[in-house]
C-alpha cells in the first residue's frame, strides 16, 4: 500500500526541517580541495604559485591548507587563514580595492587604448591613395598589350 502524494511530500518536508542546522550548513557550502587554492595562492619565499613551487616552504603551506580543509573550512576562509599566518603577499590575486585595484584597470585600459587607435588608423590605411590594386601597393606597373596577350592564349591552352 502506497502512500498519498501529499502524505509523502509532507513527510519528506518535516525530515528536511528536523535535520540540524550545521549539517544543512555542510550540505550548502561547496566543497574545496588543495588544487582549486594552490593557483590562488603563492609560496612566500619562492615568490610563485603554489603549485609550481618545490621546496620545504611549499610543502608546509600545502600541509596547513590540508589541515584547514579536513577540518571542513571553505576558500574564503582557508584564504583568510593563510593571510593570517603568512601575510597579505601569500595571495596571487591582487585587492580588488585601494591599489590593488590598478592591476585590474591598467590591463583594460590599455586594451581599450589598443582598440580606438585601432579604430582610428585603419580606416585611415585603406583609405590610401594609389593602393587600389595588388600592382599598385607593390608599385609594380600594369601588362603592356603584348603580355596581356600572351597571358590570355596561355590561360586558353590551361583551361581547354
Amino acid at each position: 500500500m502506497s502512500l498519498p502524494r501529499g502524505l509523502a511530500l509532507a513527510a519528506a518536508l518535516a525530515a528536511t526541517l528536523l535535520l540540524p542546522a550545521h549539517v544543512l550548513a555542510a550540505a550548502a557550502a561547496p566543497k574545496t580541495d588543495l588544487v582549486d587554492i594552490e593557483d590562488e595562492v603563492m609560496c612566500v619565499t619562492c615568490k610563485v604559485p603554489l603549485n609550481i613551487a618545490e621546496g620545504a616552504q611549499p610543502d608546509s603551506q600545502r600541509a596547513l591548507i590540508r589541515d584547514l580543509i579536513a577540518q571542513g573550512k571553505t576558500k574564503p576562509q582557508i584564504k583568510q587563514a593563510l593571510v593570517a599566518e603568512y601575510g597579505p603577499d601569500v595571495l596571487a590575486l591582487p585587492d580588488d580595492e585601494g591599489f590593488g585595484i590598478t592591476a585590474y584597470v591598467i590591463p583594460l585600459a590599455l586594451g581599450a587604448l589598443v582598440l580606438g587607435g585601432l579604430a582610428l588608423l585603419v580606416p585611415r590605411w585603406r583609405r590610401r591613395p594609389g593602393m587600389t590594386s595588388a600592382a599598385g601597393a607593390r608599385g609594380a606597373p600594369g601588362l603592356s598589350a603584348d603580355d596581356a596577350r600572351r597571358l590570355d592564349e596561355d590561360l586558353a591552352r590551361y583551361d581547354g
